[in-house]
């Protein structure tokens, strides 16, 4: 069967990168941009709002070991869904939560995850679910970040209410 791919956006994607790298199954997690119009963005770029890029991760995984829909579960417990354009600090549109679909069986299972998660949160979830489009790893510094620098990040059930 292989390996899948998977892309979520949710916040500022060092710690959603660290957070999928713990999850059994998962074979690789790169911090990047999707969902924007500029070929090969930079991190200023992202920064600017002008290529309307998100900061996401590519979640490569063996389906086999751990089942999309169990990737899933732990995108929405790494954030705020209900946050429009930011996550704690993070203010600004790259910060947006959304999943990036690769087809219509991961389209489906990400409209019934999130219709799942709705009542567990007193405000709607804004989350996007969209089609993949073409992703573009991050500069070299911004891969397992917290690896090579320490330090911790805002994510947290804390979305949950």
């Amino acid at each position: 069967m292989g390996t899948q791919k998977a892309i979520f956006a949710a916040g500022c994607f060092w710690g959603v990168e660290d957070a999928f790298r713990r999850v059994d199954g998962v074979i690789d997690a790169v911090s990047g941009y999707t969902g924007g119009h500029l070929e090969n963005p930079n991190y200023r770029q992202v920064c600017s709002h002008d290529t309307g890029h998100a900061e996401a991760v590519e979640v490569t995984f063996d389906p086999q070991r751990v089942t999309y829909e169990s990737l899933l579960d732990v995108f929405w417990q790494l954030h705020d869904p209900t946050q429009l354009n930011r996550q704690g600090p993070d203010v600004g549109d790259q910060y947006r939560s959304a999943i990036f679909t690769h087809d219509q069986e991961q389209e489906r299972a990400a409209i019934a995850s999130r219709d799942r998660e709705q009542p567990h949160h007193s405000r709607p979830i804004v989350t996007q679910i969209l089609p993949a489009s073409r992703f573009w790893p991050a500069e070299d510094y911004h891969q397992r970040y917290f690896e090579k620098n320490g330090g911790a990040c805002h994510i947290a059930p804390a979305g949950r209410r």
